[in-house]
């Protein structure tokens, strides 16, 4: 019995023959002094469906921003369309696929840094309760301070000296990376 041949999701000799049409009609728009043509509709979904299939392996399937992953490879994709050359490469599908990865890869790497400081802040904001009930106990014991203002201000300060602690080690990071 013979073998069935697999059916992938994008057919990568129609979308090298799509490139190379869109190609042709972007160089004969710049001829003509036109505008630069519409992506094919084909080329445009085979790069939503390169997208949405790389969204789906082990190591990007788990992530919450996953549709933002997607949209970062789909606009990436449109952004470096133009830059597939035909003449050395037969893989539009690699060309894509390749975009797209790193697409992702940078949107992880954006989404840990947000959630870092996202959990730093909470961090901070669980300490400065804290010091805010030893603030309202201490007025209880006889500790007298001028005005809520005056705690108002040492907040603003404790924030600002955590903000410049967390630039710090941020450029600690950065500088271990370049060495």
């Amino acid at each position: 019995m013979a073998k069935k041949k697999k059916q992938h999701y994008v057919n990568n000799a129609e979308l090298y023959q799509a490139m190379i049409g869109y190609k042709e009609s972007v160089a004969q728009a710049e001829q003509e002094g036109k505008r630069k043509p519409r992506v094919p509709m084909f080329v445009g979904e085979s790069i939503m469906k390169i997208a949405t299939h790389l969204a789906f392996r082990p190591n990007f399937a788990n992530y919450t921003f996953r549709e933002e992953m997607i949209s970062d490879g789909i606009e990436n994709c449109l952004q470096y369309i133009d830059n597939f050359d035909p003449n050395k490469s037969k893989n539009p599908f690699a060309y894509f696929t390749q975009i797209i990865y790193y697409a992702f890869i940078r949107r992880i790497q954006k989404e840990k840094k947000y959630l870092y400081t996202k959990y730093a802040a909470i961090e901070k904001a669980n300490f400065l309760d804290e010091t805010s009930a030893l603030h309202d106990a201490e007025k209880g014991t006889g500790v007298t301070y001028n005005s809520d203002i005056q705690y108002g201000e040492w907040s603003q300060e404790q924030m600002e000296q955590f903000m410049a602690d967390f630039e710090e080690s941020r450029k600690k990071k950065r500088n271990k990376k370049v060495a």
